[in-house]
């Protein structure tokens, strides 16, 4: 059985106020520039990521609005697949709107200087866990449709994150359950493009650990 955490009730279906006003994260020059260098500079980890690295960069060729949900052709979200300490599993929530399995992620916000920055905050928001540590470098590139503003694109830059020894998490407002698994037993329902990060974040994973 993987270590799972209890569950919780579903979250309000009211969405808060997105911070910064209704244009989010838009007016941040600093991440754009960011994620225009790092996407440029990074070798894709496959043939679909590197056809999603492309494509991303033509969609922040609109600017720093690319950057926010309300970016109608679509947005850029930041990711984080969690490993151990030893790497032998893999910290995945239920998500409360997809009712399926995924790493833990969203949107940028106005204060994210980076993505590996944005990922991070997102990765410790969702999981409660301090200590934290992500590699800055992208194991994936995906573009999946998503229902933000009636309907859009998420163009979601995905990172290794490494938990300290003994970690424990908390399941936050956004997730009806959290859960350690074993990176080669993931549950179902899984959601799409989630199994994909497990053999770049294992790799991640054994760079650090020379």
């Amino acid at each position: 059985m993987p270590d799972a955490f209890p569950t919780r009730p579903p979250a309000a279906t009211t969405t808060p106020p997105h911070p910064g006003g209704p244009d989010g994260a838009g007016g941040n020059g600093a991440l754009h520039a960011d994620a225009v260098a790092v996407l440029t500079g990074w070798t894709p980890t496959g043939p679909a990521a590197a056809g999603a690295r492309d494509r991303t960069l033509d969609l922040l060729a609109d600017g720093p609005a690319a950057l926010t949900r309300h970016h109608l052709p679509g947005h850029l979200t930041a990711s984080a697949l969690i490993l151990d300490a030893a790497g032998e599993r893999v910290l995945l929530c239920l998500h409360g709107k997809l009712h399926r399995w995924v790493q833990l992620g969203g949107h940028c916000e106005p204060g994210d200087e980076t993505l590996a920055g944005a990922a991070l905050r997102e990765a410790t928001e969702e999981s409660g866990i301090p200590g934290l540590v992500i590699d800055p470098v992208p194991i994936d590139v995906d573009i999946h449709p998503v229902r933000c503003q009636g309907g859009s694109l998420h163009h979601d830059v995905r990172f290794a994150v490494f938990a300290p020894p003994g970690a424990v998490g908390q399941v936050s407002d956004e997730s009806e359950a959290l859960g350690w698994f074993p990176t080669g037993r993931l549950p179902e329902p899984l959601a799409g493009g989630t199994a994909q990060l497990v053999a770049p974040a294992l790799a991640a994973h054994a760079r650090r650990s020379r």
